[in-house]
């Protein structure tokens, strides 16, 4: 019976030991959890309204945009919407939602806008953007509210009059008078930028030539697939038996591509010279086998730039934001040989043009600086920074 008892004794306190490790184990995986909530809201949440964070352009996006909020310890959130308005408009919502601090967008119109600034204002959320700028003469209304919003920093965006009128430019020197034109959505305020550029191009062209004319067509629109662009590539060459150069006028690099694929399916590479807007990653051999005549590009860190707007407002380092836009114009890269290419492949590809430390450096830069460092930004000024850095 006494040994019988102590058997029993030993069994029962072998459950209390399984139960005491049981609770231990338990109360220890409830604390870990309430640590990493807790610490969770200190951590800087950003989110990216995007057409796409997949394709050419928008992948290129991602990667600097990573970098810097591995830099700086932000979590980023993603929304691609395709450049469909309704889906612009939702994305800002969503992300608000989901948490979000602060949001930097790439819209489509400038009447999305109106809509992405009030949700901010409403849910008090900074809000930047990038590859796009509100036309003050076109919509004043929107424009007026985006200065007086106390959450809208501003916008970073190329010129995109001055990359339409240079393509052309490239096309015309290399002897094309023909040109046809591929559009992606029709309203988009970067495409229509660009539309007048080339416009311009052509017109200015014609009159210092009156002997010596060029044309351009009505654009044909693909949207952002490379189904469009082909469909679009395949239209312009049915109705024109004469064209010579297409411009397909950018939507990521998708479009681009399917335009390329339609010329050479028609055996006319090299016949039809390309230029466009968005490097592709193999935009060197296609410069040497001329499916490609030219591309403007490598603006990439235009979303960076934004990105360091919205974190420096959360930080609390921008303080007066009503009443002021900030507008920071960000540089376009031009290659139109293999060698151009070259040089941009070491220091934008194959490398970020940023370190870690230097885009740290970059989130302690005022206003001022940071329109400086964007506006320099080029292949040379990459090529000079990685030089002093291996001369340390």
């Amino acid at each position: 019976m006494k040994k019988k008892w102590l058997s029993m004794k030993r069994i029962l306190g072998t459950i209390a030991m399984l139960l005491v490790c049981v609770f231990a184990f338990t109360g220890c995986g409830s604390q870990a959890s309430n640590q990493a909530s807790s610490s969770s809201p200190d951590k800087i949440k950003i989110g990216v309204s995007i057409w796409s964070s997949t394709d050419v352009l928008g992948s290129q996006c991602k990667r600097i945009l990573d970098a810097a909020a591995d830099a700086l310890g932000v979590e980023l959130v993603y929304v691609d919407q395709g450049h469909v308005s309704e889906k612009v408009t939702a994305s800002v919502e969503n992300l608000v939602a989901s948490g979000c601090q602060g949001i930097i967008i790439c819209n489509s119109s400038d009447t999305e806008m109106a809509s992405a600034i009030k949700t901010a204002n409403d849910n008090g959320v900074y809000i930047a953007q990038f590859f796009r700028v509100i036309n003050k003469d076109k919509n004043p209304d929107i424009y007026n509210q985006a200065v007086k919003s106390p959450y809208y920093i501003g916008a970073v965006h190329e010129n995109e009059v001055e990359n339409g009128k240079k393509l052309v430019q490239i096309l015309l020197d290399k002897g094309c008078r023909d040109i046809g034109l591929i559009g992606w959505e029709q309203g988009d305020a970067t495409w229509l930028g660009r539309w007048e550029g080339y416009k311009a191009g052509i017109e200015e062209w014609n009159s210092n030539h009156p002997d010596d004319q060029a044309k351009l067509s009505d654009p044909q629109y693909a949207g952002t697939s490379s189904e469009g662009g082909a469909k679009a590539a395949e239209a312009l060459m049915s109705a024109d038996p004469k064209l010579d150069a297409l411009i397909p006028a950018g939507g990521g690099g998708d479009p681009l591509q399917g335009a390329i694929a339609a010329v050479e399916r028609a055996g006319k590479t090299g016949t039809i010279k390309i230029v466009s807007t968005d490097f592709l990653p193999d935009l060197g051999t296609r410069l040497e086998n001329g499916s490609i005549a030219g591309e403007s590009g490598g603006h990439y860190c235009d979303p960076l730039y934004a990105f360091m707007l919205v974190y420096n407002a959360i930080k609390g380092n921008n303080k007066d934001i009503a009443n002021n836009f900030v507008d920071i114009e960000f540089p376009y890269l031009y290659v139109s040989s293999p060698a151009d290419y070259g040089e941009y492949d070491k220091y934008f590809v194959k490398n970020l043009p940023y370190t870690k430390d230097e885009l740290i450096d970059m989130s302690k830069m005022s206003i001022d600086q940071l329109k400086e460092s964007a506006a320099k930004l080029s292949i040379a000024d990459a090529a000079a920074r990685a030089a002093a850095r291996a001369g340390k």
